[in-house]
C-alpha cells in the first residue's frame, strides 16, 4: 500500500461477520475489514457490498481480506491490490464460520444472487 494509506494496526475488527448484515438478517460471501477503523464488511460479489459502502461513507480507502489464510489489502482509491502490515488479532473471521455465512442465513439459491 501507499506511504498515505490510512492503516491503524492497533484497531481490533469490530466483529466476526459483516456487521450490516447481522443487524439486518443478511448474508454474505466473503469479508473485508477496514484497515483504519476495523468495520467488518461483506464483499462486492455479496449482495449488499457493505465494505464498499463503508468506504463511500466514511472514505476509509483501505480494506484487508477477512478470509483465513488472506492478508492481501485493497485500496479503493487505485483499484489496486497490494500487501501491509500486521493488523490487531484477529486476522479473520473464525475458522469454523461458512462462507458463505452467517450459517442459517444464506438462501439455498446463493450463487445466483451473488454480484458478478
Amino acid at each position: 500500500m501507499t506511504s498515505d494509506a490510512p492503516i491503524q494496526t492497533d484497531v481490533p475488527p469490530t466483529g466476526p461477520g459483516c456487521s450490516d448484515c447481522l443487524g439486518s438478517g443478511g448474508w454474505w460471501f466473503h469479508l473485508r475489514r477496514c484497515a483504519q477503523c476495523g468495520h467488518v464488511g461483506c464483499c462486492d460479489s455479496s449482495p449488499s457490498q457493505h465494505a464498499t459502502a463503508h468506504w463511500k461513507q466514511t472514505g476509509h480507502p483501505v480494506v484487508q481480506s477477512y478470509e483465513p489464510g488472506e492478508d492481501w489489502f485493497w485500496d479503493y482509491r487505485t483499484e489496486q491490490a497490494g500487501t501491509g502490515p500486521a493488523l490487531a488479532p484477529p486476522a479473520s473471521h473464525p475458522a469454523d464460520q461458512p462462507a458463505p455465512g452467517p450459517a442459517g442465513a444464506v438462501p439455498s439459491d446463493w450463487t445466483r444472487r451473488l454480484n458478478r
